[in-house]
């Protein structure tokens, strides 16, 4: 027995190296970078992020071919379904005010291997995002000057016919992407104040569309002669919201600045709700408008807008819609441009990435390293794959990222307490003066109600306060009880005691939370994988798709219950989801639906990227990781006290040596040894 633990010891430490957390400073304001962003700042980025292309070409390709006029309410569930996602990105960004976005939060809640394999993707994803939205720039102003660019380039530079590439290098987009890259690497407040710019003419040229359009809007156009308002009913309806949900994909950029943030606490979640709520309010009205100007069936899907104005008879019109498009399309990619080195800049920070990509400037307070090196790899993107290869890649790193922050929530707010002197390799720190302590009982004692519990009892002599009142009393007693059943983060609620105690009661704290949540991971894949391929590939019999439908169903719910019953941690100044574990739960839900609803080809192309992405981290990312260094340091010198027979206190130092080697010990032996040891 003893000669098997010992072989699996090496397994057993290889995996807590692999699921080691990320331990966060006592202040986390301090940093590198330069903290100057205001609310308003990160509301603009966040509305930039979401609000570009796809208010132009989304909302006419879904009201044409999946929705009708009804995709006013998919953009209106898909904003719903993106709350969910937003406010846990929001939570965090609040509490862990670091760059990094879901990289981070991953890092400090769930372990090292997963945040690596979320930044990973994360990074695939904006570099793609970049290039794709690159190339629909170049195409869009190419179709302005009918195609006279994509012309000249086959005929003078060079044309080329070979599979999964484009047909000819896109030099305008690549030339855009280094531009971009540059104005970037000059500071944050130069992005900052490009992104108010753009937004600002693309707001502006919103606010016309839904003035001059809704002067135009002809109420016909939802009538039952074209078809009605929702003309593919309630499956073209859902099919269109999960269309419409990339289309606020974009909102993580305000929690991957977190740390360039000036209130951090306050400025992001309030960000987060604003520009959501803007970008929700402007495609609503503008495919409100759109649909209302010409039926939906003769849209234009590539142009639907211009189009649109164009039939009505205000050609002019068209040009204003282009110039709010391009100044649009600016706002993304200054969006992917700002967010992407910071995610590379984090993880390199943390020592999973090449170092040289955590040099800050000492001028501009930016990762210029970071910045030029991705912009101009996203350049040679943009330079070789056309759009539709791109566009294809997309999504799915973002949709595991949002699963991954929402099962973070869950595992950080469940989780016990640890405090600052605590050896357990990562979480946040906490103040060990103001860290609730348990008594033997498992129940948790506030020191702050103690302390008020004895000012109650005091008075500025020293003596016993005398109540005058039978109230007096009683609110001292309701204090007391309070305090005596509130109960540590991760345990049992004191309510559910009489009914769950016996079987969940000798659980260590947080025990039943983490494997509530594993089963609410697994649970949720299998009853997605039942919805998306019982029907078509798997041709499941009737009874037995509902019968796999109610058992995945209990177990996800249970899931959510069982979590739902252990107390949470008390509730922090900062802002934290309503709702959990509900909330992040039917998130996780929703993004698992879409992932398994993207393309094989997808799918392959992610798990080529994955194995690159871990021979990465084995090969350099194990190995030069601070919080791995950290545990090294702390093992280097072990001490330890040892009572002797004769009652004396023997301080034992052993120099930590690989097995076979010899220990070297140092005893010094105290007879009267001092109290605090």
């Amino acid at each position: 027995m003893a000669s098997c633990v010992s072989g699996c010891s090496p397994v057993v430490r290889f995996c807590q190296k692999l699921n080691r957390l990320k331990t966060l400073e006592e202040d986390v304001m301090a940093t590198s970078l330069k903290r100057c962003l205001s609310t308003v700042d990160l509301a603009l980025l966040g509305v930039g992020g979401m609000v570009g292309s796809g208010l132009y070409v989304l909302t006419g390709t879904v009201a044409k071919d999946t929705a009708g006029p009804a995709v006013v309410v998919s953009f209106l569930i898909a904003g719903v379904a993106s709350l969910m996602a937003a406010l846990c990105y929001a939570e965090f960004g609040a509490r862990v005010p670091k760059t990094g976005s879901a990289y981070m939060f991953t890092y400090v809640s769930v372990g090292e291997i997963w945040a690596f394999l979320i930044g990973w993707n994360v990074i695939l994803e904006y570099m793609i995002g970049g290039a794709a939205v690159a190339r629909a720039w170049s195409g869009y102003l190419d179709s302005i000057f009918n195609h006279r660019i994509q012309n000249f380039t086959e005929s003078h530079v060079m044309r080329w016919d070979v599979p999964f590439i484009a047909h000819y290098p896109d030099l305008l987009a690549a030339a855009i992407l280094l531009v971009a890259s540059f104005f970037i690497s000059f500071g944050v407040r130069v992005s900052s104040w490009l992104n108010h710019i753009f937004s600002a003419i693309s707001m502006a040229v919103i606010v016309f569309i839904l003035v001059f359009g809704f002067v135009l809007a002809d109420p016909a156009n939802w009538s039952a002669r074209e078809g009605g308002f929702a003309p593919f009913g309630v499956s073209g309806i859902m099919a269109g919201t999960a269309t419409c949900f990339y289309a606020f994909v974009g909102f993580d950029v305000i929690a991957a600045s977190s740390e360039e943030a000036s209130n951090p606490q306050k400025a992001i979640p309030a960000a987060t709700a604003i520009s959501l709520g803007m970008a929700a309010t402007a495609y609503v009205l503008v495919s409100t408008v759109l649909t209302l100007m010409v039926p939906w069936h003769t849209l234009d899907p590539n142009s639907a807008l211009s189009d649109a104005f164009f039939r009505r008879g205000y050609s002019w019109a068209g040009f204003i819609v282009a110039v709010g498009s391009i100044c649009a399309m600016n706002t993304v990619l200054l969006s992917n441009l700002f967010s992407l080195p910071r995610i590379v800049y984090a993880m390199a920070e943390d020592g999973l990435f090449f170092s040289v990509f955590s040099r800050v400037n000492p001028v501009t307070k930016v990762p210029v390293i970071a910045i030029l090196v991705f912009g101009s790899l996203m350049a040679v993107l943009a330079l070789i794959f056309d759009l539709e290869a791109l566009v294809q890649f997309l999504s799915i790193g973002t949709l595991l990222a949002y699963t991954f922050v929402a099962a973070s929530i869950i595992v950080l707010r469940f989780q016990p307490d640890k405090s600052s002197g605590s050896s357990g390799g990562g979480g946040i720190k906490t103040d060990a003066s103001s860290t609730p302590s348990l008594n033997q009982s498992g129940q948790q004692v506030d020191p702050s109600a103690a302390v008020n519990e004895t000012q109650t009892f005091a008075q500025d002599g020293g003596e016993m306060k005398e109540y005058e009142s039978f109230s007096d009393k009683l609110q001292l007693v309701e204090r007391q009880k309070a305090v005596k059943e509130r109960r540590a983060p991760g345990l049992l609620k004191a309510c559910w005691e009489p009914y769950l105690g016996r079987i969940l009661g000798d659980c260590e704290p947080g025990e039943v939370v983490a494997f509530s949540v594993l089963a609410l991971m697994v649970s949720g894949v299998s009853l997605c994988a039942v919805l998306v391929f019982g029907n078509n590939q798997l041709n499941l019999p009737l009874w037995s798709f509902t019968l796999l439908l109610v058992i995945f169903s209990l177990v996800f719910l249970l899931s959510l219950a069982l979590i739902w019953v252990h107390e949470q941690q008390p509730n922090h100044k900062t802002f934290q989801v309503p709702l959990v574990p509900f909330v992040p739960g039917f998130s996780i839900l929703l993004n698992v639906f879409l992932m398994l609803k993207l393309s094989p080809l997808t799918w392959i192309r992610f798990t080529i990227w994955v194995a690159a992405g871990l021979l990465v981290y084995f090969g350099y990312g194990i190995w030069h990781s601070k919080e791995g260094l950290r545990e090294q340091q702390g093992q280097d010198v072990a001490a330890r006290y040892v009572v002797l027979p004769s009652g004396s206190l023997v301080e034992t130092v052993q120099n930590v040596q690989p097995e076979g080697h010899t220990l070297s010990t140092h005893t010094p032996t105290h007879d009267n040894p001092p109290a605090s040891r």
